[in-house]
């Protein structure tokens, strides 16, 4: 396991940072450019392990893809739905959930046979909740461990339109559902519960497919032409969390972030800052290629706890790592309810997360669904050397246990940078910076 070592800040941050391209919108910005009609221009690509797995494995599949300075910008040569090619080999989605989940609802349609695996990581994760609904459109697909883990195997079949409605709120699932939706014959209409990401129905949308969206449901119909775009990717706001988060424990300090992502459907953890007594401004707020971006700037200020559960668990589900960090410098007990679903991420993070916090010495109670926090009070974090780090964890919770290294009462040995270039290629340099910020 790689580590590096974050010492603590002794002063405010004060300045100015640029975050990675959204991470979501690097996937579905090359699925779905691959299966329009013409060349699609993307630039601001996220070049992280996770997205190069979704862009090999459509170039697999016959697409071709070039790439302009080392991933900065991509085109796609798209020759429309029905021109994907059989693979040559397995395809490997490497760490990805969001690769195989959202391929397995493009590949159901194709006319031949396809073959999904990843790392341990990955074939431990549940499949059963995107092959059962595909399952139901007709799709000949089955995993391991009966029909619930990966690998997948992909047979050709014809799909026919359904009405579903989503047991989890899973931006995932619902992707695999409606790219498939694009080849069914028939209307397929999905129902959520709660409200999950909605780049795949903007995207869609913006290559010129008719989706109806009405209230809690979405209808995809088939015989779409999706055509070629030109696209910019805006900063991950997941990956701003990490350094909002840094800047809202930090006493005094002030931080700005251009052109990120404020899509609705992802802005909770901001809204949770914001509640805890954090002073955000979003401003420059533009329409850039289907998606809301804006300018951050945030104020540090004494921190209050709260309460997250229901219907803003899908909003900041990535970002309830790093919520943890900022729940344990807060005042007062915080609560995360009916988040049950982060037991089945790259980690189990609830278990994972309580396992930090106590190596932290901060107060944790784990629950069946979430977690309950006892804040410090702007207390620094104080390492308990009697434990151990947890033994499997992920990209997020390595990038949060390193912004709580900030707030530590002494340098911390961060494990698991390996992990970190899953999602965030250059976050040890950002976290360079914040150390030449301070004043």
């Amino acid at each position: 396991m790689k580590q590096f070592v974050v010492n603590p800040l002794k002063s405010a941050i004060k300045t100015t940072i640029s975050v990675p391209p959204d991470k979501s919108i690097s996937h579905r910005a090359v699925i779905i450019g691959s299966i329009a009609s013409g060349k699609t221009e993307i630039k601001n690509f996220l070049s992280s392990a996770d997205c190069l797995s979704t862009l090999k494995i459509m170039q697999q599949l016959g697409v071709e893809i070039a790439n302009f300075n080392n991933y900065e910008s991509l085109t796609v040569l798209g020759k429309g739905l029905n021109a994907l090619s059989e693979a040559k080999d397995v395809l490997n989605c490497g760490n990805s959930g969001t690769t195989m989940r959202l391929l397995c609802g493009l590949l159901s349609a194709q006319s031949f046979q396809s073959v999904l695996t990843g790392d341990g990581s990955l074939l431990a994760r549940p499949m059963g909740r995107v092959i059962e609904p595909l399952t139901l459109m007709g799709a000949k697909i089955s995993g391991r461990e009966h029909n619930t883990k990966a690998p997948i195997v992909i047979l050709p079949s014809v799909l026919h339109g359904i009405s579903y409605e989503l047991t989890i709120p899973s931006a995932q699932v619902k992707s695999a559902i409606m790219l498939a939706g694009l080849f069914a014959k028939g209307e397929t209409k999905i129902i959520e519960k709660e409200k999950s990401r909605d780049h795949t129905e903007k995207m869609l949308t913006a290559f010129g497919a008719t989706i109806k969206q009405e209230k809690n449901e979405i209808v995809i119909g088939s015989e779409q032409k999706l055509e070629a775009q030109s696209l910019v990717i805006p900063g991950d706001i997941s990956s701003a969390a990490f350094f909002l988060a840094a800047c809202s424990i930090i006493p005094n300090s002030e931080m700005f972030i251009p052109k990120v992502l404020v899509n609705t459907t992802r802005t909770g953890f901001v809204n949770a800052l914001k509640k805890m007594g954090a002073k955000i401004n979003i401003t420059n707020k533009k329409e850039i290629s289907c998606e809301a971006v804006a300018d951050l700037f945030i104020t540090a200020s004494e921190l209050s706890s709260i309460e997250v559960k229901g219907s803003n668990i899908p909003l900041l589900i990535d970002e309830i790592p790093i919520l943890c960090i900022v729940m344990a410098q807060a005042s007062g007990k915080s609560v995360i309810r009916d988040a049950k679903e982060l037991r089945f991420k790259e980690s189990d993070r609830i278990s994972t997360m309580a396992q930090v916090l106590r190596k932290l010495s901060v107060e944790v109670n784990e629950l069946e669904d979430g977690l309950e926090i006892n804040g410090s009070s702007g207390e620094p974090f104080k390492v308990n050397h009697d434990l151990e780090w947890p033994q499997h964890f992920d990209h997020r919770i390595a990038m949060s246990i390193a912004i709580a290294a900030l707030k530590a009462n002494e340098p911390i040995a961060v494990p698991g940078s390996e992990w970190i270039p899953t999602s965030f290629p250059y976050f040890e340099k950002l976290m360079h910076q914040l150390h030449m910020a301070v004043v």
